[in-house]
């Protein structure tokens, strides 16, 4: 590990300013119109094919056949 510098005491008490309007709004739509639906349709794909593997291996629900 590097050993501390007058410039890492310097940065320490530096603050960030908080995001202007438009990054928030820049941030929301990029939530909202691109990571959030990529993650919904990960997330039904993912299950739909967790549910056919395990038809695959156990048989479709119902009754059990005679």
């Amino acid at each position: 590990m590097a050993p501390n510098t007058s410039e890492d005491h310097a940065l320490a008490g530096h603050t960030v300013p908080p995001p202007s309007r438009r990054e928030e709004i820049l941030a929301f739509v990029v939530l909202a119109v691109l990571i959030w639906p990529i993650l919904a349709v990960g997330v039904v794909g993912g299950y739909g094919f967790l549910v056919w593997m395990f038809q695959l291996i156990y048989g479709p629900p119902g009754p059990p056949a005679h």
